[in-house]
């Protein structure tokens, strides 16, 4: 299911801004339900998302993780258990010692645990992995874990950033909590409440939630290879536009409700590809409606677009790469929790025979969306295009709901109401300086005509599509 949705989003942002400001995910929500069944904490100045996780912490979520802090805290504080390491304060110290004693972590020397470096993301798959009862070596190496978590449906939402957060470290341990243990027999929050490790009231909020959305994954299993839609949308849009151009005074607001009919067809392995036909009726405030037919195609990394008369490609590059680990065959499974962070609420109520599960997005999922037009900006246009450096847009949303319906256990229909904003700010000097703000509530409806294998695409010839990239670049 997530799959879906995010190669949807992708498919439909690449067609958006060229030129985007940065944003780091922001996981609030997620480390306040975190704190409450005692997994994360945070000090005197709150959770400190902003900040770099330490070795120290991220052996003390490994720890909380695998079930042992009261044994852990006991058997430090009765001194049957001592730290090896020199450089591990007293708060750290129980769970690096107990992690030695159990050989479940390694020092960087025979003295020293590294607790007040940094905690790459890396080093902290690797640490989800064991918590989820993986052995390095056997089922995975440590250049190799990444990847290996990924398969899982495990997502590392620093990858468009760069930068691992704690805040990131807090998604990633949500996730892992909904993951299935190695041997299957439950997923990792469910064993600690087994095991009296979390107490199951303090726990029965992020259980309801993990649970319904396991519950909306299996019912999109089918669509594990490939998802074909009929779509329906239409959207109010309104621009206004004020600065100076030349000198001269700009102000303006423009209102256009749009109307769109096509159909999409995706196929989801680690070959993604996609088309999508969408005719599109604008009508403003005056004047006649206008009709336009657009068509999207991916494959083999690149993006291909068709508007009218004009054509052309760009290479996705790096973005691909980026959610590749989105889309191989595991992460379609019921671990597969990568959208949870990204989810203020999940419900599901029936309706008649069928059951309409409803899905609200939170904050963080906006500043997702940020990241991923920021990276497709640097993919596709280099350093020395000629863009100016002034030149940024924003994207907020107000609001983002899902809705799936699921019949017979096969989901049947899909909805989108969203509202978002695009705020466009260009400081050129000399008299050049704009700000635009568009503002879009859409309603997108989804009727599922196919699935899996029995998806199939027929590409256009691509030969005459102009190549958008090395337009730029010779423009430049």
């Amino acid at each position: 299911m997530k799959r879906f949705l995010t190669i949807l989003c992708t498919s439909l942002l690449l067609t958006a801004a060229l030129c985007v400001t940065a944003s780091a995910s922001y996981f609030d929500s997620t480390a306040e339900e975190l704190a409450a069944i005692g997994i994360f904490r945070g000090g005197a100045d709150g959770f400190n998302l902003d900040q770099a996780p330490t070795r120290g912490q991220a052996a003390i979520m490994l720890v909380r993780l695998l079930g042992g802090e009261p044994e852990a805290l006991g058997t430090y504080r009765s001194g049957r258990l001592t730290c090896p390491f020199t450089d591990v304060n007293e708060t750290t110290a129980p769970y690096v010692a107990w992690l030695a004693d159990q050989g479940v972590a390694n020092g960087t020397s025979d003295t020293t645990f590294g607790a007040a470096d940094p905690c790459t993301a890396q080093a902290y798959t690797v640490f989800l992995l064991r918590a989820l009862g993986y052995q390095d070596n056997n089922d995975f190496t440590y250049s190799t874990a990444p990847r290996f978590a990924a398969g899982l449906g495990l997502l590392d939402t620093s990858a468009l950033s760069g930068e691992f957060l704690r805040d990131d470290l807090a998604a990633l341990t949500y996730q892992a909590l909904a993951t299935d243990l190695r041997d299957g027999s439950t997923y990792l929050l469910d064993s600690l409440i087994e095991k009296g490790a979390i107490k199951a009231d303090a726990a029965r909020d992020i259980t309801a939630k993990i649970e319904t959305y396991r519950a909306l994954q299996d019912a999109g299993k089918k669509m594990g290879t490939g998802l074909a839609a009929d779509i329906t949308m239409d959207a109010a849009v309104t621009v206004s536009t004020d600065g100076t151009s030349g000198g001269q005074a700009i102000s303006d607001v423009q209102h256009t409700n749009l109307t769109g009919k096509g159909s999409i067809q995706m196929i989801l392995n680690q070959n993604p590809r996609m088309a999508y036909d969408l005719t599109l009726t604008a009508s403003g405030v005056s004047g006649t409606p206008e009709t336009q037919n657009v068509k999207m195609w991916m494959r083999d990394g690149e993006v291909y677009i068709q508007n009218g008369e004009t054509a052309y490609k760009s290479d996705l590059g790096g973005l691909l790469d980026q959610y590749q680990d989105l889309m191989v065959p595991g992460a379609d499974s019921s671990s597969g929790a990568a959208m949870l962070p990204f989810l203020e609420s999940v419900a599901a109520e029936s309706s008649g025979s069928d059951t309409v599960y409803t899905l609200q997005l939170n904050a963080a999922f906006a500043s997702l969306l940020n990241s991923m037009l920021a990276q497709t900006l640097r993919t596709a246009l280099p350093e020395g295009t000629g863009i100016p450096e002034g030149f940024a847009i924003n994207l907020a949303m107000d609001g983002f709901t899902l809705k799936y319906t699921v019949s017979k256990d096969a989901l049947k229909s899909a909805d989108a109401d969203m509202a978002l904003s695009f705020t466009m700010n260009l400081d050129a000097g000399a008299g050049e300086q704009l700000k635009m703000v568009a503002g879009v509530v859409m309603n997108l409806e989804m009727d599922i005509t196919a699935t899996g294998d029995a998806v199939k695409i027929v590409f256009p010839d691509f030969s005459k599509f102009e190549d958008l990239s090395t337009a730029v670049k010779e423009a430049a």
